[in-house]
């Protein structure tokens, strides 16, 4: 099928396009070469987003969740304007934690009454430009952190809503991903929380009123989903017996999706029957409002709507290996493998001899580091070569954003957008370095307080 310059693109149905890539031990040479025809058409690296797949995964959530209760999207897992605009769409809250995800939240139509402003370590400025905005809504880590909200506020002139984050001494077991327990620096510890409330009640301009609980990420498995979102529905019911205000409770999320490779979206259409119970004992009132429930996700409503197809740039033997290497890597997907925060990934052949006989490979990227590996031990064809088409499937979510997209200055690549079986967007996104803006009295005072002997440029 022939994509016209000019105009929306035509392509086969986006749910088909991308399922292709899941059910791709079937083949169906007809279907991948929509992906592929895309790569031709727009160059490689590309990322193509299927706006069904989010309204799916949005379904799929909103249905396997107990009711009442809000769901927030987590913008860190993917800001795009039109995926994020789809979720706003649907219903979704934005859980944002900078000034670049608050505007790119206004940006895709979400209410900034409504937001949720996260994150440790808050910055004075970012605080000042959510109030500016309208959003009144803040996760308070800490009692500094609650005296830093407070500081904002009064100068706002507002009064603002805090949920305390709170800590349980110990990670929920089975998850992959903690954000909890005695190693974590989300949240204050339960026992501070319950012996000096009054700390997080610095004055009238910041109101307690709920809490803030996020224990894991990336859960796969339904039962440890469930003792995840159970534990923290407990722990809020201890602060609310402890006299602590409680119109709020945040449970946070943790739901998984599987990540650069193939496979569905997980089932959780068990958690709403399960959990209810333990919200009805720990959280009385719930289900009339009292308190509001609310959970938080990222990862699974965007993760399975992404793809990222590569081209294969070179292919030898070192080092006693078979090295296949792309027009991508870690600054494209998976800045964190560098850290190894990431599983290897496993691609899909688009075209050439996308069957026969496999063999391991390293799957290397472009980038002059030796962390910029995908796998060292990818399956791929015994005959995979310079030209051929790969696709990295589920990485809609922690994608290009959580990758290192200004190391050796690459170009990202262009975000594409399908829905209805039409492109509805294509963008690319660039690093553009600007002078700073100072004051003059910040700027007077950085240079007298510079080393004696050092020059430097005159002010502007």
């Amino acid at each position: 099928m022939r994509v016209q310059p000019g105009s929306p693109s035509p392509v086969r149905r986006g749910p088909a396009i991308l399922f292709a890539v899941d059910d791709h031990a079937k083949g169906n040479p007809v279907l991948r070469s929509e992906l592929a025809e895309l790569a031709e058409f727009f160059g490689t690296p590309l990322y193509v987003y299927d706006l069904d797949r989010v309204d799916a995964a949005y379904t799929a959530l909103r249905s396997a969740l107990p009711a009442p209760s809000e769901l927030y999207y987590s913008l860190k897992a993917n800001p795009l304007a039109p995926l994020a605009a789809r979720l706003a769409d649907l219903g979704c809250r934005a859980e944002v934690s900078s000034q670049g995800e608050l505007t790119a939240a206004v940006g895709a139509g979400f209410d900034p009454g409504a937001f949720l402003y996260t994150g440790p370590a808050k910055r004075p400025a970012d605080l000042d430009a959510a109030l500016a905005l309208g959003c009144t809504q803040f996760s308070i880590e800490s009692p500094a952190d609650a005296r830093l909200v407070h500081a904002a506020a009064a100068r706002a002139r507002r009064t603002v809503t805090g949920l305390i984050r709170v800590n349980v001494e110990r990670a929920p077991s089975g998850t992959p991903m903690a954000f909890a327990g005695s190693r974590s620096s989300f949240g204050t510890g339960l026992s501070t929380v319950l012996a000096e409330p009054h700390l997080f009640r610095p004055g009238r301009h910041l109101r307690i009123a709920g809490a803030h609980l996020f224990l894991a990420g990336n859960i796969a498995d339904g039962a440890v989903l469930l003792d995840t979102l159970g534990l923290a529905a407990r722990t809020t019911g201890m602060l609310a017996q402890a006299g602590f205000p409680l119109e709020i409770a945040d449970l946070g999320g943790g739901f998984g999706s599987p990540y650069a490779q193939p496979g569905s979206p997980y089932d959780f259409s068990q958690l709403a029957g399960g959990l209810a119970p333990v919200l009805d004992e720990a959280l009385p009132g719930w289900r009339a409002g009292h308190p509001s429930v609310r959970f938080e996700s990222g990862r699974y409503l965007a993760g399975s709507a992404g793809t990222l197809v590569v081209r294969v740039r070179d292919v030898k033997q070192s080092g006693g290996q078979r090295q296949v290497l792309v027009d991508s890597g870690i600054h494209h997907l998976g800045g964190m493998a560098g850290l190894r925060r990431v599983p290897p990934a496993q691609v899909v052949p688009l075209t050439g001899k996308t069957e026969g006989p496999q063999r391991a490979a390293r799957l290397v990227g472009e980038l002059c580091t030796p962390l910029d590996l995908w796998s060292s031990g990818a399956s791929l064809p015994e005959s995979v070569a310079p030209g051929d088409l790969l696709a990295v499937p589920n990485v809609g979510a922690y994608g290009l954003t959580a990758s290192l997209v200004g190391f050796l200055s690459h170009p990202c690549p262009i975000e594409v957008t399908v829905a209805d079986g039409q492109v509805t967007s294509a963008t690319r996104a660039r690093i553009v370095r600007e002078d700073a803006v100072v004051s003059e009295r910040t700027a007077s005072a950085a240079l007298s307080a510079a080393p004696l002997g050092r020059s430097h440029p005159p002010l502007s």
